[in-house]
């Protein structure tokens, strides 16, 4: 058991029967009154964002987390299968436990977030940014780029990314993956 003062970004605890990560903590010490931390948190099991505030010197429930790193290989009727980049190991995960999963490409590396003491996997982190390659996208009309203006694409995984006009099929384009937006055209 750990208390309010070792609460960071990053750290992970239970909480209401579930495992949560801090994404934003504040530490208030009122005039009057007692200390206190505001926090947000994240599930790693749902996904969902909450505001949560805890008195000074409450006790909170730490877990330990460990990053593995893991390929993508393919996607079948049982879910998403990746191999343990250290030792070889293959493992499949849900669909659901993917924040992006159209977005993701076979060979790519992905982080398992794993509660170490259960060796249970929690969650999985993308990459900041993935390059693919465009596969269908109209061609621009000429003159219409005084706007801001965009198109539909798709990319080699499926995915429907907008892109600006200049994009042709062939392209590569850098994705953010958090937003799944477009950020530029990557040369080769």
């Amino acid at each position: 058991m750990a208390s309010t003062s070792e609460i960071k970004n990053g750290l992970c605890m239970n909480y209401n029967h579930d495992v949560w990560v801090v994404v934003g903590f504040q530490h208030v010490k009122p005039g009057k009154g007692a200390a206190f931390v505001r926090t947000k948190m994240k599930s790693l099991t749902s996904g969902k964002v909450v505001d949560n505030t805890f008195p000074a010197g409450h006790k909170i429930d730490i877990v330990r987390v460990e990053r593995r790193k893991f390929q993508y290989l393919y996607k079948d009727d049982m879910g998403y299968n990746f191999m343990n980049n250290e030792d070889y190991e293959q493992t499949t995960l849900p669909e659901m436990m993917i924040p992006k999963p159209e977005l993701m490409k076979e060979g790519s590396n992905i982080e398992v977030l794993y509660d170490s003491q259960k060796d249970v996997p929690l969650t999985i982190e993308m990459p900041q940014y993935i390059v693919l390659e465009v596969t269908y996208t109209e061609p621009g009309e000429k003159g219409n780029t005084a706007t801001n203006a965009g198109k539909p694409a798709t990319v080699e995984t499926g995915a429907e990314i907008k892109v600006p006009l200049f994009i042709n099929i062939g392209d590569k384009i850098k994705i953010e993956t958090a937003t799944s937006s477009y950020m530029e055209r990557v040369k080769d």
